[in-house]
C-alpha cells in the first residue's frame, strides 16, 4: 500500500475550499460576496467538504499506481485559483468603479409591483424596481414628495454640480457576479464634504422625474459599510 500521488492532490483541493469556507464564515465576510439567500452555501459547503476530506485522508493509500497527469494538474490548479484570490484580495464591496461597468435597473429585468411601491416605507429596491415598471413609476410619482431615507455610497459623475452626487448601491439576487446598480440623484448636499465611496444615510424628499429619481436632501450622515452591503432582490 503505498500513498496515491492523485488523492494526495485531490485532497489539497478539497482542504483548500473547506478552509476557505471556515474562512469566510469566522471573518465574516460573506456577505462581501454572496446575497442573504444564498449565503446558506458557506455553511453548507464547509460542513460537507470537511466530512469528504476526512473520507478522502482515511483512502489515501492504495495498492496500485495513481499519478498525477498533466491535464489533472492543469484541473486542480483551476479548482484553487479562485480560493488563492478570496484570499489575496483585501475584503471589499463593489464601488463605483464597478458601477460604472454594470448594469443600471433601466437596462435590467428587476420589476417591482405598483402594490409594493405605493404602500408602506419606500425603500431602494422599490425605487429602483420601479424604474422597468410603468405601473410602478406611475405609483411611485404619486409620492412624490415624500420623505425617504436610503443607505448607499456616494458616485460623484464627472461634470455633476458640486451639491449633488448619486447615491448609489448594488442589488444581487445570487452573488456578486449577478450585481445590478441601484442609482439615485442626490440634490442639495454640503459641496466637497462628501469622498467618492464614502457609505452615507440620506434624508429628503423623493421626486421621481421622467426616467430618474432624485432626492431633495436635507440631512446628510456619514456612516460606514452596512454589514450586508448589497440588497437582495
Amino acid at each position: 500500500m503505498t500513498l496515491s500521488p492523485r488523492r494526495v492532490a485531490t485532497s489539497v483541493v478539497m482542504a483548500a475550499w473547506a478552509g476557505l469556507f471556515w474562512f469566510l464564515i469566522a471573518s465574516g465576510r460573506t456577505s462581501l460576496y454572496l446575497s442573504s439567500r444564498t449565503d446558506w452555501v458557506v455553511p453548507m459547503g464547509a460542513v460537507v467538504l470537511t466530512v469528504a476530506l476526512a473520507g478522502r485522508l482515511g483512502s489515501l493509500r492504495t495498492r496500485g499506481t495513481e499519478d498525477v497527469t498533466t491535464r489533472d494538474a492543469i484541473g486542480l490548479a483551476a479548482m484553487v485559483l479562485p480560493v488563492v484570490i478570496l484570499l489575496a484580495l483585501p475584503p471589499a464591496s463593489l464601488t463605483s468603479f464597478a458601477a460604472g461597468r454594470r448594469s443600471s435597473f433601466v437596462g435590467a429585468g428587476f420589476v417591482a409591483s405598483a402594490e409594493d411601491v405605493a404602500t408602506g416605507d419606500l425603500s431602494l429596491t422599490d425605487v429602483a424596481g420601479a424604474l422597468r415598471s410603468e405601473d410602478a413609476m406611475n405609483a411611485l410619482a404619486q409620492r412624490a414628495g415624500e420623505d425617504v431615507t436610503f443607505v448607499g455610497f456616494v458616485n460623484r459623475e464627472p461634470g455633476m454640480p458640486a451639491d449633488e452626487f448619486v447615491l448609489t448601491r448594488f442589488l444581487i439576487s445570487c452573488c456578486v457576479a449577478d450585481a445590478l446598480s441601484v442609482e439615485i440623484r442626490v440634490a442639495g448636499a454640503p459641496p466637497g464634504e462628501l469622498k467618492q465611496d464614502q457609505w452615507v444615510r440620506v434624508e429628503g424628499k423623493l421626486y421621481p422625474l421622467g426616467r430618474e429619481v432624485i432626492v431633495d436632501l436635507t440631512e446628510v450622515t456619514k456612516v460606514s459599510r452596512p454589514k450586508q452591503p448589497y440588497l437582495s432582490s
